[in-house]
């Protein structure tokens, strides 16, 4: 019997089965848009009170459309602040004492499970962020013969074997075997950035029996298996298997939805492909699961789709880079182009559409900041469109908390009417008007089963105009205005279906019936 696995709806980004042949299945129903929120970023206090402020939000997510938040990593990190990437101890949710802390820089076990709980009486689900390319933190070195690399192409062998001191010693102490009795050392990792006896900062790869960088991974720097800390070796039958064994106890301790994957460019691919399986048998459940393939080349995010046969997602970090370039275009980016090399194009059910995240915000290592007047062109975009599964970034709603170099400011305020337009109109058959250089729009019919359903939106990084565009027959005679309040007249649809819908100048227009 085939395995029933999970996408995200062409039609409504929507969540339906999916089958392991590739073929989509037949949705019975239509649910209401689904909508996903990022909910952190990158400068969160290390206050330890951030599970408690999900909780207390979940009412609002879920009237504002949210069905759906991605946590930061949960577990034990190499220190209380740690955002959650340096992952040491992955059986540690807050819960033990290592690492001078027992809560993590979100708070202890319990909150979470407690506003997990929260936001599933809110139909909300969960997603948790899954790092599992690299540990950090060790308890200890060890001696490892190694060669040294070139940075720029990890083929490329620099040195002679000799022996480091490396940071590959995993005893979980302070857990003391609870919920696993794994211990990790030299042989269970591929390589490291560290010789401790040295004090030299290096990529070393490590020599043994089968040590060799893993394949398939990016192809970036020759071979990208090798990112930070102790890389994992998922050539080792032992890492494979207690990575399977940890991700089902993540999935059923917490009561997850679903998955966000970490860093998926640095892993073999088949192996994610295998571990996404696995999980979704344990648990029986369907585990929505989007991967982290951060390349603005959608051709190396093909490939990794084709290799890990279509069962997960993917962000759609072209778009993203699209959205980056034409807000930095002073007016001058074509925006016909704007879908072009994007996932959602290609694969329209396995994009995960983003404007930012808290590796492209202010500050950080893939910095790619979409310009905040660029913002909400580009949120109307992922939002009101029929394809993709869009998700929403925690900073660009809230605000990023990092120094005044790094903030960027609330955007609370123009993401509601956003967020409204797809909770309640984005619905129905789609046009497209992706045909002049500067102002885009498109429409949608809405749903007889829904009331006042349907819109028209348009966007401009230039000085604005109109457009004619088709809302369906059906909406004839219907007097429609622009929910962002951006302009202030009125439109009456005529008795084709037919209007003219106008924009400012660098701006966004929602339209909807009255």
């Amino acid at each position: 019997m085939m395995k029933r696995i999970l996408v995200t709806c062409l039609a409504l980004g929507m969540l339906i089965p999916y089958v392991s042949t590739g073929q989509q299945a037949e949705a019975a129903t239509k649910a209401h848009n689904g909508t996903m929120m990022q909910y952190f970023e990158w400068y969160l206090p290390n206050d330890g009170l951030h599970w408690k402020r999900l909780q207390s939000d979940a009412a609002n997510l879920a009237d504002k459309g949210i069905t759906a938040v991605w946590i930061p990593p949960a577990y034990k990190g190499t220190q209380q602040n740690d955002v959650g990437y340096g992952a040491y101890d992955l059986y540690d949710l807050g819960e033990f004492n290592q690492k001078g802390t027992v809560r993590t820089k979100y708070g202890t076990k319990g909150e979470l499970k407690s506003a997990i709980n929260t936001l599933h009486t809110q139909n909300i689900d969960v997603y948790g962020d899954v790092v599992m390319n690299h540990k950090g933190g060790a308890d200890f070195t060890e001696r490892v013969t190694s060669v040294e690399v070139d940075p720029n192409n990890r083929n490329r062998e620099t040195s002679g074997d000799y022996q480091i001191d490396a940071w590959t010693g995993f005893d979980f102490k302070g857990r003391n075997n609870t919920y696993s009795d794994f211990k990790w050392n030299w042989y269970h990792f591929n390589g490291t950035d560290w010789d401790e006896g040295r004090d030299l900062n290096r990529i070393y790869k490590f020599r043994g029996i089968g040590k060799a960088w893993d394949w398939e991974v990016s192809s970036e720097k020759g071979n990208y298996d090798y990112l930070m800390f102790a890389d994992l070796d998922f050539d080792h039958p032992d890492v494979a298997n207690e990575m399977k064994r940890w991700g089902t106890w993540y999935a059923n301790e917490l009561n997850l939805d679903g998955f966000r994957l970490d860093a998926v460019k640095h892993i073999k691919h088949d192996y994610l492909g295998d571990w996404v399986n696995h999980v979704r048998q344990q648990t029986g459940k369907e585990m929505f699961t989007v991967a982290e393939y951060w390349q603005n080349d959608v051709n190396a995010l093909n490939n990794y789709l084709a290799k890990t046969n279509y069962n997960q997602s993917v962000f759609d970090a072209p778009l993203h880079y699209n959205f980056h370039y034409a807000s930095n275009g002073n007016g001058n980016y074509d925006m016909r182009n704007i879908l072009n090399g994007t996932v959602v194009a290609n694969h329209p059910t396995l994009a995960v559409t983003l404007v930012e995240n808290h590796d492209s915000q202010p500050g950080q290592a893939l910095e790619s900041v979409v310009s905040p007047w660029f913002k909400p062109l580009a949120y109307a975009f992922i939002l009101t469109r029929e394809s993709g599964y869009p998700s929403v970034f925690y900073g660009d709603y809230y605000g990023t908390k990092g120094s005044s170099t790094y903030e960027i400011p609330a955007m609370k305020d123009k993401l509601d009417p956003m967020l409204k337009a797809r909770k309640d109109y984005a619905y129905g058959k789609q046009h497209d008007y992706l045909d002049h250089w500067d102002v885009i729009g498109w429409t949608r019919e809405g749903e007889t089963t829904r009331a006042k359903s349907g819109l028209a939106t348009l966007i401009t990084d230039g000085p604005g105009g109109s457009k004619w565009m088709n809302v369906g027959k059906q909406n004839a005679g219907e007097v429609w205005y622009d929910l962002t309040g951006n302009r202030k007249e009125t439109v009456t649809i005529n008795q084709d279906g037919w209007a003219e819908f106008h924009v400012n100048g660098g701006s966004v227009s929602i339209y909807v019936e009255k």
